[in-house]
C-alpha cells in the first residue's frame, strides 16, 4: 500500500506542470497579460481591464515619483528638517476630490460596459447549460438538440491509471471532452445556466466572463464569437472530488457549417419513422360468369353471323 502511494505521489508531482496548464484553461505561452478573448463581452472585459490599469499606472507614477523625489531631495544627509504641521485644509480638499474624480471617471465607463454585458436583446439562439456531478449537459432551446459534454476517454484513462502525460503526446491534458458544444460565428448566443446536484461554475476565458450554475436558479449571460476555432475553459467552483476534471470546449464554426451540423443531429435524435402499412390486397372475383338466359332474343350482332354463315354455305 505504502509502495502505492509513493506512486501516485511520484505521478502527481510529474503531472503538476501539466495540470497547472489544464487549471490555466490552456492560456497562451508567456502570457503576461489579460487575454483580449474572441467576443465582444471578452472586448469590453478587456477595455475596462486596460482603462483601469493605465489610471492605475499614472497615478502610481505620480505618487511613487514624488515619493523618491522627495526622499531624494530633501534627504537628511543634505541637512533637510522635517516640516511640522497639523492641519492643511487645501491639501485635504485635493486628495479627497482627485480620487472621488479618478474613480467617477472609472465607474462611469465599467458601469455602462456591465449592462451592455447582460443585454439579452435580439439573441439569436439560447442554450441551457446544466452542470453535474460531473459533467456538463447542453440543450439547444427549440431545436430538439440536446448532448452531454465530459473528460475525454484518453485523459480519464491516464490520471486515473496514474500514468505520466507529455506535453507532446497529450498537449490538452484534462481540457478535452467526447463531445464539444458547437455555437456559430457571428452570432448572438444567449446562455441560460444552472444546476442539478451542487453549485458549478461554466467559464471559458476566451468568452469574457464565468457564470455560477447554481441549482434551482437561473442564471444568463450572452456571447457573440467573431473568430471561429476551438476554446477551452473549466468548472471554476469547486464541486467534489472530480472538480477538476469537468473540463469545456467550445466548437466555434461559420454559420453554414454549424447549420449542417445541426440539422445532422436533429436528423440523429429524431424518433424513427413508423413502418408503413402493408397494401390491401386485391379482392379476388369469385362472381360466376354471366350467361345469357335461353329464351334471350337473339341480338343483331348474332343475326349478322349466321346470315354470313348461311351464304358461305
Amino acid at each position: 500500500m505504502q509502495a502505492r502511494f509513493m506512486r501516485w505521489g511520484l505521478a502527481a508531482l510529474t503531472c503538476a506542470p501539466l495540470a497547472a496548464l489544464a487549471q490555466s484553461a490552456d492560456p497562451k505561452e508567456w502570457q503576461l497579460n489579460m487575454g483580449r478573448g474572441v467576443t465582444q463581452t471578452s472586448q469590453i472585459a478587456y477595455e475596462a481591464h486596460m482603462m483601469a490599469l493605465w489610471v492605475c499606472v499614472v497615478i502610481g507614477v505620480i505618487v511613487f515619483g514624488a515619493m523618491a523625489w522627495a526622499m531624494f531631495k530633501f534627504r537628511k544627509s543634505k541637512g533637510a528638517v522635517a516640516a511640522q504641521f497639523s492641519h492643511n485644509t487645501t491639501a485635504e480638499i485635493i486628495w479627497t476630490v482627485v480620487p472621488i474624480i479618478a474613480l467617477v471617471a472609472m465607474a462611469w465607463p465599467a458601469t455602462r460596459m456591465l449592462i451592455k454585458q447582460y443585454d439579452m436583446r435580439d439573441s439569436a439562439l439560447t442554450v441551457k447549460v446544466t452542470g453535474y456531478q460531473w459533467l456538463w449537459k447542453y440543450e439547444y432551446r427549440g431545436e430538439g438538440v440536446e448532448l452531454t459534454s465530459r473528460l475525454d476517454r484518453e485523459s480519464d484513462r491516464i490520471r486515473q491509471s496514474g500514468g505520466r502525460p507529455s506535453v507532446e503526446a497529450n498537449p490538452h491534458y484534462l481540457l478535452d471532452v467526447d463531445n464539444a458544444l458547437v455555437l456559430p460565428v457571428d452570432t448572438k448566443i444567449r446562455f441560460v445556466i444552472t444546476a442539478d446536484d451542487v453549485i458549478h461554475a461554466w467559464w471559458v476565458p476566451a468568452l469574457g466572463w464565468k457564470q455560477d450554475a447554481i441549482p434551482g436558479i437561473v442564471n444568463e449571460a450572452w456571447t457573440e464569437i467573431k473568430q471561429p476555432g476551438v476554446y477551452r475553459g473549466q468548472c471554476a467552483e469547486l464541486c467534489g472530488k472530480d472538480h477538476g476534471f469537468m473540463p469545456i470546449v467550445v466548437r466555434a464554426v461559420p454559420k453554414a457549417e454549424f447549420a449542417t451540423w445541426l440539422a445532422a443531429e436533429k436528423a440523429k435524435n429524431a424518433p424513427p419513422a413508423p413502418a408503413a402499412a402493408p397494401a390491401p390486397a386485391a379482392p379476388e372475383n369469385t362472381a360466376p360468369a354471366e350467361t345469357a338466359p335461353e329464351n334471350a332474343a337473339p341480338t343483331t350482332a348474332d343475326t349478322n353471323t349466321a346470315a354470313a354463315a348461311t351464304a358461305a354455305g
